[in-house]
């Protein structure tokens, strides 16, 4: 169960917020009166709480809290912004004004270094199908205020879509995208993923079908690319014979080109 709550110092605009979100997600709303987080969840039985800030949604999970936050991409865009390369960029041969659709968003890290890569012109379409964390990120990707602004101009072009990426790819037409992303939960986490874990709790793990792969190839106009960790079986399992990626590096990158 999940319960939607706010911060202890509340306002009425902040609470009218709170509950158009439980509304939204069509679960329980319930007043703070400073309670701590986890007497409200023991009170209610409930595993996750959302709580609402006047600039940030947070979740509550067992294994610790997540909110949105750029993370990596605004490390990987500054590489990229003084000439450096980015693994994931050069695997889809991105070009400027490109559109792309990433069928696993998460947290949007891959998503925003994608919009940087694609320019003001392109447009990353974003699938996130758990309703939490895809609102979690769409209300963060419009709130956060990063320190430059490639980063926010990145983070704007991303259109955030809670649904599940068969259905969607299969009500898409041919050739609708230039690429189509994948970012599954990796079969085998790494060991340096420990950050991760409470997305863990909420991500969907199920692997990614031939059916899948089969529709993206049928959506996208140059080519599908699956991102995995370095020794995983998916590549061969889905028919990713094209790898990219440094030797040593533990990510790879699965490439169709259609």
């Amino acid at each position: 169960m999940v319960v939607v709550t706010t911060i202890r110092k509340v306002n009425d605009d902040l609470i009218m917020r709170a509950q158009k979100i439980a509304a939204f997600l069509n679960t329980k709303y319930v007043p703070r009166r400073k309670e701590g987080i986890s007497k409200i969840k023991e009170r209610y039985n409930a595993d996750v709480a959302l709580v609402v800030k006047s600039n940030q949604l947070i979740l509550d999970l067992p294994e610790g809290e997540m909110f949105f936050h750029p993370n990596m991409a605004q490390v990987r865009i500054k590489r990229l912004r003084y000439g450096g390369n980015d693994n994931m960029l050069d695997a889809m041969q991105v070009k400027k004004g490109m559109k792309i659709l990433d069928c696993t968003l998460g947290f949007a890290a891959d998503a925003i270094v994608s919009s940087y890569g694609v320019g003001e012109n392109g447009k990353i379409v974003g699938l996130e199908v758990n309703p939490l964390i895809s609102l979690v990120v769409k209300e963060g990707l419009k709130t956060y205020l990063p320190t430059n602004y490639d980063l926010k101009a990145a983070m704007n072009n991303i259109e955030v879509i809670n649904q599940d990426y068969l259905s969607f790819l299969k009500a898409q037409p041919d050739n609708s995208f230039d690429i189509v992303y994948f970012d599954p939960m990796f079969r085998h986490a790494l060991l340096d993923s420990k950050n991760l874990s409470p997305l863990r709790q909420l991500a969907d793990n199920r692997p990614v079908s031939p059916e899948a792969i089969e529709q993206a190839k049928r959506v996208a106009k140059y080519r599908v690319v699956f991102k995995e960790n370095s020794r995983s079986l998916e590549f061969a399992r889905l028919g990713f014979e094209k790898i990219c990626g440094g030797k040593y590096a533990p990510i790879h990158y699965g490439v169709i080109d259609v």
